[in-house]
């Protein structure tokens, strides 16, 4: 299924989308809240417009946020790097995560080199520890379209990652979670970036160099995954850096996410 979140009187609801309709469900609380009381799938009778309502993040306050810088060949060589022997594990902070069609802010005056990278991101359905590859895929809730937004003057500036990728509402995720029932094979799926209409990033997951079931059980052997985690899962070639000329966001920019099988994440830049 499809499992969206969506504002209702300034409230989070939850529902399931089908087409281009929306089924609220019985359920006063949020994603987090609905995996604790053990989803309940109690549904409305009437559904919504899906063009009606305002989508939020599906997954809205993650207790982790695990990124793997990399993890495609391609981009590895891009960034004129050798491909990494393990996951190359970073973090970005909870608050950088907002949703489908929000804006994309950041101010100017610290940072104005604001790139884009196209990722699938997993989130974990069940506290995860000592997990074997081959379990992996039954500790995974669902999947959803990720940008790992990142301030390169930032990022190679520090020479760390964590405050270049983690400014405010720089991970966007989106539109919806597509359940791992429905989506069995997460090395298969096309995954693309555009900014303003132009194609960026053209890829498969298939790319991968650690697939998403070696991600999740190297991370639980060394640290806990907690259901509602997120890992971003790496981004192929094309990211505006290593463009000749480089390619960065600015105010007004639509960047797109696209993963076959999951949807498109759309989302507007804006300058404080």
């Amino acid at each position: 299924m499809k499992l969206a979140q969506f504002f209702q009187e300034q409230k989070l609801r939850l529902g399931i989308v089908q087409g281009k309709e929306l089924f609220p469900l019985n359920f006063n609380g949020d994603f987090h809240s609905w995996l604790k009381a053990g989803r309940p799938l109690a549904g409305a009778v009437s559904s919504l417009p899906l063009e009606s309502v305002k989508l939020a993040a599906p997954v809205n306050r993650p207790g982790k946020i695990i990124a793997i810088g990399l993890n495609y060949a391609d981009h590895a060589a891009e960034g004129r790097v050798e491909k990494p022997e393990e996951p190359l594990i970073f973090a970005k902070f909870p608050n950088s995560v907002t949703g489908p069609n929000a804006k994309i802010i950041w101010s100017e005056t610290i940072t104005q080199k604001v790139d884009f990278e196209a990722e699938l991101a997993v989130i974990i359905g069940e506290k995860t520890v000592n997990c074997k590859p081959e379990e992996a895929l039954s500790k995974i809730f669902g999947y959803t379209c990720g940008n790992d937004v990142s301030a390169r003057d930032l990022q190679f500036g520090d020479k760390q990652w964590v405050r270049g990728k983690s400014l405010d509402t720089f991970c966007p995720i989106g539109p919806w979670v597509v359940t791992s029932d429905e989506l069995k094979d997460p090395q298969q799926l096309a995954i693309s970036s555009r900014l303003n209409g132009h194609l960026m990033q053209n890829s498969n997951t298939a790319d991968m160099i650690f697939p998403v079931t070696e991600l999740v059980s190297y991370l639980s052997r060394h640290f806990t995954l907690d259901a509602g985690d997120l890992i971003m899962t790496g981004t192929p070639s094309g990211v505006g850096v290593f463009r000749n000329p480089p390619i960065f966001m600015h105010v007004d920019d639509l960047i797109e996410i696209e993963i076959e099988g999951i949807g498109i994440l759309k989302n507007r830049c804006q300058s404080l």
